[in-house]
């Protein structure tokens, strides 16, 4: 098997030839968040996107959350995470904790790309200084190509957390999303980083909307779609609002952008729903889907699942207001991927991306695959994104996800909701058939093209 991927001894013959499609399947990876190679060429640290250039590195997403919710004190993972400690240190921090988490999505990621990009069956005190020299040794001029064909992934959706859209380095092998968070969420932060990026700072509702036209004018022929994960900080209820509501609002919270809470909610609300009803107008305008995150959220100790329960019924309005334009429901909404079954099967402008969802609950993940698969047309869905700022730990993610597409189409045969003969070009279309066809621009050269 070219990457190791599927892993799994199968007891019949049609489990073993599933798992040969599968494995021999390309995948189109519908979202990351890579920073450029000549960053990590590089080795400049940035506390947000690469805050130590060692083998640490490679649990910044997402295995270091589950060393903390497993009892690692946050003050050592900042220590873990730094550039400021030794590499045997480091491994002395984590190691009483990494044995409890060895067996979770995150974790078997990063065994997986030990495994198969460094050639160690797993972190250990005698393995840790080979697989940190081969850390070094693997970040080479392109080492973002050479692992991607490795994990036989043939294009790869980007969402920068650097820029609002990132003119890459290796257009041939990056596609980029235009961020619609700092357009529409309009913090301190948003307003400091739009300044910095175009060198103007919007005093009125009008000029703010020029700042979005210039993006979409810009970018909105290069990019692959329109991303937001502002379901981290709000609900995904955004309301109509009037231009001359939100224009009324606007200058308010421009002059006092220092305080972040310058409007009180309601107001903030109302400007960001119409900021947020503006990008998607602009999204349709230009034919590029909206990705919006939802379910459970990255980090540890902040999510509040009230909110999280609600983005399902939330997105309906969109969906029904919006019917020309394409969403991307992200991450299968996990903990709550049935509703997200039930939207996906009932809008004919929604569809469920799989992205981050392997390694959060694999299991989870098998489930949701077959139910999904007869529930919804299976033109509706995507079945991989990394999720990940570092691009080794996509290997591993994309082991666990072979295995558990293989595991979930297999288990569908055997209890006969699926023919065998009908499963090789289904396996096409949910790894990177559904993608080519969803995403224009990320059309290519493909010679396993069928």
């Amino acid at each position: 098997m070219r990457s190791g991927a599927v892993g799994w001894e199968s007891v019949t013959e049609p489990d073993r030839q599933i798992a040969r499609w599968v494995e021999e399947t390309p995948f189109v990876d519908t979202h990351e968040h890579l920073i450029e190679e000549s960053q990590r060429l590089s080795g400049a640290i940035h506390p947000r996107t690469l805050p130590c250039n060692d083998w640490a590195y490679l649990f910044r997403s997402y295995a270091a959350e589950d060393l903390v919710v497993a009892g690692l004190p946050a003050s050592d993972l900042r220590r873990f995470l730094g550039p400021d400690i030794a590499s045997q240190e480091k491994y002395r921090l984590i190691a009483p904790y990494w044995e409890r988490i060895r067996h979770t999505g995150y974790a078997q990621a990063l065994r997986h790309t030990f495994r198969g990009v460094y050639g160690e069956e797993d972190l250990t005190a005698e393995s840790l200084p080979r697989i940190a020299e081969k850390y070094r040794e693997t970040v080479q001029p392109g080492f973002y190509a050479r692992i991607l064909d490795l994990a036989n992934i043939k294009g790869c959706h980007v969402n920068s957390l650097q820029r609002i859209f990132m003119e890459t380095e290796q257009p041939d092998l990056l596609d980029h999303d235009i961020s619609i968070l700092q357009l529409c969420r309009c913090s301190a932060a948003d307003f400091a980083w739009l300044e910095a990026e175009t060198g103007r700072r919007p005093t009125t509702l009008d000029e703010w909307l020029e700042v979005i036209d210039f993006y979409f004018a810009t970018y909105g022929a290069k990019a692959v779609a329109v991303k937001s994960q502002i379901a981290y900080s709000r609900a995904l209820d955004f309301e109509p609002v009037t231009k001359a509501h939100a224009a009324r609002l606007f200058p308010h919270h421009a002059d006092r952008v220092g305080a972040l809470h310058a409007l009180g909610p309601e107001d903030l609300k109302a400007l960001q729903d119409y900021l947020f009803r503006y990008c998607v107008g602009k999204a349709g305008e230009y034919g590029l889907p909206v990705k919006l995150h939802t379910g459970v959220l990255a980090g540890y100790g902040v999510m509040q699942l009230a909110r999280t329960r609600s983005n399902a019924a939330d997105v309906c309005r969109l969906l029904q207001e919006f019917p020309e334009t394409r969403f991307v429901l992200m991450h299968i909404g996990y903990p709550y991927e049935h509703e997200f079954i039930a939207l996906a099967k009932h809008y004919p402008n929604a569809a469920i991306d799989m992205c981050w969802a392997w390694i959060i609950n694999p299991v989870a993940g098998v489930r949701f695959l077959k139910e999904f698969l007869m529930a919804v047309p299976s033109n509706k869905i995507f079945t991989f994104g990394g999720d990940y700022v570092a691009v080794e730990p996509i290997y591993g993610h994309a082991c666990v996800a072979r295995r558990g597409i293989a595991r979930a189409l297999s288990q569908l045969v055997a209890e006969g909701w699926i023919a065998l003969e009908d499963t090789r070009d289904l396996i096409d279309r949910i790894m990177r058939g559904n993608a080519l066809h969803f995403f224009q621009k990320a059309h290519r050269d493909d010679t396993t093209q069928r």
